[in-house]
């Protein structure tokens, strides 16, 4: 597993949680002191064993936990960068949608050894969509199912995102776009802050 993914891991249960239980969790999944490193890689078997034993530990299921990674991923303002290499998917929710399929080559751009899975969007009816997940590890579509939720509400849509997970070939998320301005949503120009 990339370390910058193992990072985003260890900085939500900080965060989220405290240092205590992140300190606690590292101990107890054997992560070496001082966490994880960004940019170089693990084993799989210590992502899966650091989630299992946050999920213990926090006391709710593993699947909640990754959906509210997904959101703090977005909507965490230490996390900026990322909600604002999102919303350069499009002006609305619906062109940040369609812009989903060159999410994996857009973060290669920025970090060429980060691979996601391969995305792809399909209409399936009036307002509603099925994004196929290809690849990439077992929970990921929850942490996508998180982020599409936080940047519905930053576009100031409304939506329904469902996941079904689909095992080691991926997943799929359905999407309903039931308001695509239902609220006004949170402010984003192309010029970053002091700029």
């Amino acid at each position: 597993m990339h370390g910058l993914i193992n990072r985003a891991i260890q900085c939500f249960l900080r965060d989220t949680y405290g240092a205590e239980l992140w300190a606690d969790v590292a101990r107890a999944a054997q992560v070496e002191r001082g966490g994880f490193e960004a940019m170089l890689s693990y084993p799989d078997a210590l992502t899966d064993k650091v989630l299992a034993v946050a999920a213990e530990r926090v006391g709710v299921p593993r699947v909640m936990m990754l959906e509210d990674m997904g959101t703090y991923l977005v909507s965490d303002p230490g996390l900026e960068a990322l909600r604002r290499l999102l919303r350069f998917g499009g002006e609305t929710f619906l062109e940040f949608l369609y812009s989903l399929d060159d999410l994996p080559e857009r973060t290669r751009l920025a970090v060429p050894d980060l691979h996601l899975p391969d995305l792809e969007l399909a209409e399936d009816g009036v307002g509603a969509f099925v994004l196929q997940c290809r690849g990439g590890w077992p929970g990921l579509a929850f942490v996508l199912q998180g982020m599409l939720r936080a940047m519905a509400d930053d576009y100031g849509a409304l939506a329904l995102i469902d996941t079904a997970e689909g095992g080691e070939a991926g997943a799929t998320l359905s999407i309903r776009l039931l308001d695509a301005r239902f609220h006004a949503g949170k402010s984003f120009s192309l010029a970053a802050r002091g700029q």
